[in-house]
């Protein structure tokens, strides 16, 4: 099969998915599920590229495993916060907000996230096609495997830890991670698609893997990560929050600033 085959193939699948969990969400009346299907649906698909790429197997098989452990990490956290939680408030508020106009413009989202399953799996593509032998860059791509998927896991181990303490209801976290950084899970979810590109350093084309990080970071900077999130936790948390902001990094984690500046 040619890569533009498998490319079609995969969306077709990612498509017909997300139309399947679009009529859970009118049963269920929770479109968080969107989300964890794009997390279990990236990891999928990428190692559907991986396994049917033309690079090195052992390389291959590598890439396949480390992305397919992403999605399946990701998505089950994300999964218990759906399932333990009520619908986000960005939906919640897009229901209330749009009306009868919600399901089709739901639908639309649904489908929208199929075609960002296959494009943010295609740097695990490119990866997979280099035939250089596995080396130091490997071993990098590996180590900031670990850094990232770890470093993203202990953030939402200390942020859920935070929440089910009933004194900090109200609160905003400042433990652990959190105290350098406004959004760590953020920051090791973009860590995570440098590791494309030291895998795929020397394959074909491998350049155009770049695109993976510097599109991560503008999506979580700009687009759907921190600006929806920092407004609803101004909405809920008010000073706190604001406070926060003032003190502590957005997304590159650093020391945190007096008040006073």
């Amino acid at each position: 099969m040619s890569g533009w085959g498998l490319i079609g193939v995969v969306w077709v699948v990612a498509a017909t998915g997300m139309f399947a969990l679009w009529l859970v969400q009118r049963r269920t009346h929770n479109a968080g599920i969107v989300d964890v299907a794009w997390s279990l649906g990236t990891g999928l698909a990428a190692a559907t590229f991986a396994a049917f790429a033309d690079g090195l197997p052992a390389r291959r098989a590598l890439v396949a495993a480390l992305a397919l452990a992403w999605g399946l990490r990701l998505g089950l956290h994300l999964a218990r916060r759906v399932r333990g939680e009520a619908e986000d408030v960005r939906y919640r508020d897009l229901r209330e907000k749009l009306g009868r106009r919600f399901q089709p413009w739901i639908l639309g989202f649904f489908q929208l996230q199929a075609i960002w399953i296959v494009l943010f799996a295609l740097p695990a593509f490119g990866a997979a096609r280099s035939r250089a032998p596995l080396g130091a860059l490997d071993l990098i791509g590996v180590a900031l495997w670990i850094v990232s998927v770890g470093g993203e896991g202990l953030a939402d181990r200390q942020l859920a830890a935070f929440r089910r303490e009933p004194s900090h209801r109200g609160r905003v976290c400042r433990e652990g991670l959190w105290r350098y950084t406004r959004h760590p899970n953020y920051f090791f979810e973009w860590i995570h698609w440098w590791v494309y590109v030291a895998l795929g350093v020397g394959g074909p084309g491998w350049p155009w893997l770049l695109l993976g990080p510097i599109a991560m970071y503008l999506f979580l900077r700009f687009v759907t990560g921190i600006p929806p999130t920092e407004a609803r936790l101004l909405a809920s948390r008010g000073d706190a929050y604001r406070a926060y902001r003032r003190t502590t990094n957005a997304f590159f984690p650093g020391p945190p600033r007096k008040a006073s500046s």
